[in-house]
């Protein structure tokens, strides 16, 4: 194994797909002679040419939409959105066609929408934002959020080869922060929860950059506490939420977007339908509230969830 930025996971990824199958073609703004905003496909357009390496216009409906014709006529494309926030512009396309093609028409759509997404970077309330819940709430769309550079990989390949609409979150913090050992030549990931660190008093559960913020708030805290990282959020691996809570009886839900109608609540809702009675405290919520994200960074660390803030919920949770 060797050993790999979350960011060039990502483009490993893609790079041994395109290698590999002849309809796996790639299509962004500025991701071709550019190499992308964060240069994930540079270097792309050398090997693969302009046929499978596309750069289009600033118009995101229009990626989505080109992107669900070629996958209805059987190509693999991967569209990327430069940034997630940029995804409202082309909501319709990947809602109201993408998400209900095989239900209406019978037919795959089989495209991976790419959303470099979250904060963390002072990038204000247009680059910053973490989308997800958007999609977790439309039918037909599957919603992944991976926080390694060895689950990046895997779980943006099983995106590639999946029959249905993925949106694959990427988090920007994580691009050139996180590195770790992975596997090479191809291999899926599949859509379900890993337990990033055993624990027996209490279970923070969480995803993407959170699941960092997770393990370095509790590395230290009086106490095991598990780290649960969901990875997928649409499916929602409910089998290991409720694993973890029958194991640790106490949990802290960390989600970095909006806390308002976010994958969050829904684990809190899951939880508190059939995990009740395993429970040995309230379920403690630790999100973002639902302000624009701020440019200034110590607004922006006030706004977007930080370690103390984790540290603290566990602290009173355990002490309940």
């Amino acid at each position: 194994m060797a050993a790999m930025t979350y960011l060039q996971a990502i483009s490993d990824a893609m790079r041994e797909e395109m290698r590999a199958d002849e309809r796996v073609f790639v299509m962004g703004e500025d991701i071709g002679v550019f190499g992308g905003a964060f240069k994930v496909t540079d270097g792309f357009i050398d090997e693969f040419g302009p046929r499978r390496v596309m750069d289009t216009p600033l118009a995101e409906s229009a990626i989505v939409g080109c992107a669900i014709g070629a996958a209805v006529e059987g190509m693999r494309p991967i569209a990327e959105m430069q940034f997630a926030d940029f995804i409202s512009c082309g909501f319709d396309q990947l809602v109201n066609v993408a998400g209900k093609m095989h239900y209406r028409q019978g037919l795959s759509v089989n495209i991976t929408v790419r959303l470099p997404s979250g904060g963390g970077f002072s990038g204000g309330p247009f680059h910053s934002q973490n989308p997800e819940a958007w999609f977790v709430h439309a039918p037909g769309i599957k919603v992944v959020a991976p926080s390694t550079a060895e689950d990046a990989k895997g779980l943006l390949i099983s995106a590639i080869r999946d029959p249905n609409p993925v949106c694959f979150l990427e988090h920007k913090h994580l691009y050139r922060r996180v590195k770790g050992e992975v596997p090479g030549g191809r291999y899926e990931t599949p859509f379900t929860a890993r337990v990033a660190r055993e624990g027996t008093d209490l279970v923070v559960i969480a995803y993407g950059a959170m699941v960092h913020t997770a393990l370095d708030a509790t590395a230290d805290l009086d106490g095991s506490v598990e780290v649960l990282d969901l990875r997928s959020l649409k499916p929602l691996d409910e089998d290991a939420i409720l694993a973890s809570v029958r194991k640790c009886s106490k949990v802290v839900v960390v989600d970095e977007a909006n806390g308002s109608c976010a994958v969050g609540a829904q684990v809190a809702a899951l939880i508190a339908e059939r995990g009740w009675e395993d429970l040995d405290g309230p379920v403690v919520r630790v999100a973002t509230p639902d302000v624009p994200i701020p440019f200034s960074p110590p607004l922006e660390q006030a706004v977007l969830p930080q370690a103390h803030d984790i540290e603290e919920a566990c602290r009173e949770l355990l002490a309940y």
